[in-house]
């Protein structure tokens, strides 16, 4: 099934970099903006995954599907985001990513991430390991005073951007540098791949890091919130992901 999910997420990137400037539609929330390819793609998402799955239920970030009920906590879910960063999609920032969840009993089953722009699919399955264009991936086990790391800024709260900057400052000097890429998917992506040693953010949602925990976590990554607490995949959270050579919270964090 996850090969089936891979060529459905691939045909949504399709969509996304053949589309032209879109219409822009702006939802609650300092620039959240929504465009009408993320309705289309979410839309094709949901027909296209009703044919691998037809028992599946649907959480989409788009078009009124985003709220997670107690009833999706048994059986098969489906967790979309059809552009995870919109914002970059909006204004040719890269990248912006397609992501796919399946919960299973409320809990990460399978997951698949693809960057169209780059063509990175990312995939994983529990218990199976975290693969990117099928080639098994691991992250670093280098310390984080040798590593990048990334973050973050929670655009749509403002009211935590004061304790996200402060913990930013006070992570810099441990780590190489800072980046940020305005996608959270492809954050946990770059932690899982080595590219990077740790991610957080200060509020992300369900749609945001159903898929990429799952890619991070087979790639030996610890996801936790930003208290070291497991995330419990119901709705939005604080988000810490932290590659192998990382044992520790840091103390920025504290």
């Amino acid at each position: 099934m996850i090969e089936e999910i891979m060529k459905v997420a691939r045909k949504a990137g399709d969509i996304m970099i053949s589309a032209e400037r879109p219409k822009i539609m702006e939802k609650a929330g300092h620039a959240n903006f929504c465009t009408e390819t993320d309705e289309k793609i979410q839309k094709f998402l949901i027909e296209s995954l009703q044919e691998v799955l037809p028992e599946a239920q649907f959480l989409g970030e788009e078009d009124g599907q985003d709220v997670f009920s107690s009833k999706m906590e048994k059986g098969n879910c489906f967790v979309l985001d059809p552009i995870d960063g919109t914002s970059n999609f909006i204004y040719e920032y890269r990248p912006s990513v397609v992501s796919i969840g399946l919960l299973k009993d409320g809990k990460p089953h399978m997951a698949v991430i693809y960057n169209p722009f780059d063509d990175m699919m990312f995939s994983a399955q529990a218990g199976q390991g975290a693969y990117m264009n099928g080639e098994r991936i691991m992250s670093s086990e280098a310390p984080l005073s040798d590593s990048l790391a990334v973050f973050g800024t929670a655009p749509y709260y403002t009211e935590l951007q004061d304790r996200t900057f402060e913990i930013a400052k006070k992570l810099l000097p441990l780590c190489v540098d800072l980046r940020r890429s305005g996608t959270a998917a492809w954050d946990m992506c770059c932690v899982a791949l080595g590219r990077c040693a740790l991610y957080f953010e200060m509020r992300v949602q369900l749609w945001d890091y159903a898929a990429a925990a799952l890619i991070a976590q087979e790639a030996g990554c610890t996801i936790t919130d930003i208290d070291g607490k497991p995330l419990d995949f119901k709705g939005p959270t604080s988000a810490l992901c932290r590659a192998r050579g990382v044992k520790e919270i840091p103390t920025c964090f504290s």
